[in-house]
């Protein structure tokens, strides 16, 4: 007996454990954990390797993920989660950190290569598509030549958590407009940057 029928899939791209929770990679549990807490989701573990909660978005019903893979393994998990929803690949949106972005952008796609990200290789290797879209949350590239993995496995900086928490609540606010309105309109909106920077309702207690 599979899960409550649900519109849409969203996964957040991280690393599980504490010493990883603040760090640039995890960006994406960050983002996805905020959408939980928005909606008054309540964490618990799924059939396959993943956390999950359902939640009721203006009254769309959400699957929301946190696989427990490590990076470089998340496709187990959200190929596990999608056959376990029956969510088509469509319908996943994968929430990620994107070093070729400036902190504190978001940007939105429907498709397309892994563009070097290891949690975005896996699943795209898992599911067979690349038809699956991301929201894309940058991190900036401030580091040295070679030393990429130890920056994205850092916290963020003191001075960037205001830029950090800003971008999360962008985030949050991208998703639930995506949820509303679909995917194409939501790319050009969100893309263009014209959508509201602040949700207009109070947030929901913590679960």
């Amino acid at each position: 007996m599979g899960i409550p029928a649900a519109e849409w899939l969203i996964v957040g791209l991280g690393n599980p454990g504490p010493e990883y929770a603040q760090t640039r990679h995890n960006i994406g549990w960050m983002v996805v954990q905020a959408l939980a807490e928005r909606h008054g989701g309540q964490w618990h573990h799924g059939p396959g390797p993943w956390l999950e909660t359902t939640l009721q978005i203006d009254g769309h019903t959400v699957r929301a993920i946190l696989p427990l893979t490590f990076m470089n393994r998340s496709g187990e998990a959200v190929h596990g989660a999608q056959r376990w929803s029956h969510i088509p690949s469509e319908r996943i949106v994968v929430v990620l950190d994107e070093l070729n972005l400036p902190l504190g952008t978001v940007r939105l796609r429907a498709s397309g290569s892994d563009g070097g990200h290891n949690g975005m290789a896996s699943i795209i290797e898992r599911l067979g598509t690349q038809h699956i879209a991301r929201l894309r949350c940058g991190i900036g590239r401030n580091f040295p030549r070679g030393k990429m993995a130890d920056y994205v496995l850092s916290p963020f900086a003191p001075e960037e958590l205001p830029e950090r928490d800003a971008m999360i609540e962008r985030a949050v606010v991208a998703l639930e407009y995506l949820i509303r309105h679909g995917l194409q309109r939501a790319m050009s909106v969100i893309n263009a940057g014209t959508f509201p920077t602040e949700h207009p309702h109070s947030r929901a207690p913590s679960p």
